[in-house]
């Protein structure tokens, strides 16, 4: 899930470190994100396919492809897939993947959230899954998003989210960017529709529900270092109760933490 960069004619120099470190992470992991049960077999895929409500003749965009799972979900209904991403690596391993699923249909373009290598109006369908967290510029990628769309075109947005409670916020962010320093930030629902509307696109709010993971897994996709893993664990073991209920956290008999990652379902229309 990655996909960063330039807003404009000129990168800033926290963005191109960023792109730097996001690109170097997710090209090491790339193989993992392929196999990643979070990734492959969520059941937000089975939704995203009946918002999609595709016809077959259809342009979709998987927009920070990865693994390239919701590309290969939504290609048996549509016309062509676009899979854009920026790590080279990821989109070798997902049209890898595509070939030993015979699904022809898709086509892999490297490629920056914020400057789409797409034309005006181009497209019927825009998907992002579990990725938009990544972007330095949101309210950029979501003016793209309404570029390239159709009029009448339709998002699909499916991504980890922010609380609307500052204090629980601070908290999901913090042991986000500890597990995954490429990590920019989860917006809340709020500010999600916010952005959209400001861009032109009328979304709304289909759904929520929590990711379920357990550390040593989580951790490890991203190769997070052991410094890290130990402050994540310590700041799940003083949670607050507000932030235990928040994330479902809970503790093992062998000591392992889980704990649910709030994700939502956006669907919005071009205008």
């Amino acid at each position: 899930m990655t996909q960063h960069s330039t807003h404009g004619d000129v990168l800033q120099p926290e963005e191109h470190e960023k792109n730097q470190l996001i690109q170097q992470r997710f090209g090491v992991v790339a193989k993992d994100y392929v196999s990643s049960a979070v990734h492959a077999q969520g059941p937000d895929l089975p939704w995203l396919v009946e918002a999609a409500a595709l016809t077959g003749t259809e342009v979709v965009v998987d927009l920070a492809t990865g693994a390239g799972h919701a590309a290969y979900a939504l290609a048996p209904f549509a016309r062509e897939v676009i899979a854009i991403d920026f790590t080279v690596p990821m989109l070798e391993a997902s049209a890898k993947r595509a070939q030993e699923l015979h699904i022809t249909n898709i086509r892999f373009v490297e490629g920056d959230a914020h400057s789409l290598p797409l034309a005006d109006q181009s497209v019927d369908v825009l998907a992002c899954r579990l990725a938009a967290h990544h972007f330095t510029d949101i309210a950029q990628a979501v003016r793209e998003w309404a570029r390239v769309l159709k009029p009448g075109g339709k998002l699909l947005l499916i991504d980890s989210i922010g609380a609307e409670d500052p204090a629980l916020e601070k908290f999901v962010n913090q042991i986000e960017v500890l597990r995954d320093p490429s990590h920019v930030r989860n917006h809340s629902i709020s500010e999600w529709l916010e952005l959209l509307k400001a861009a032109g696109i009328a979304a709304r709010h289909e759904r929520t529900w929590g990711i379920h993971m357990d550390v040593p897994t989580w951790t490890q996709r991203q190769r997070t270092p052991a410094q890290n893993v130990e402050r994540i664990l310590q700041l799940f073991s003083t949670a607050t109760a507000e932030a235990r209920a928040h994330l479902n956290i809970e503790q093992a008999n062998d000591g392992i933490y889980t704990f649910d990652l709030p994700a939502a379902l956006i669907t919005g229309t071009r205008a």
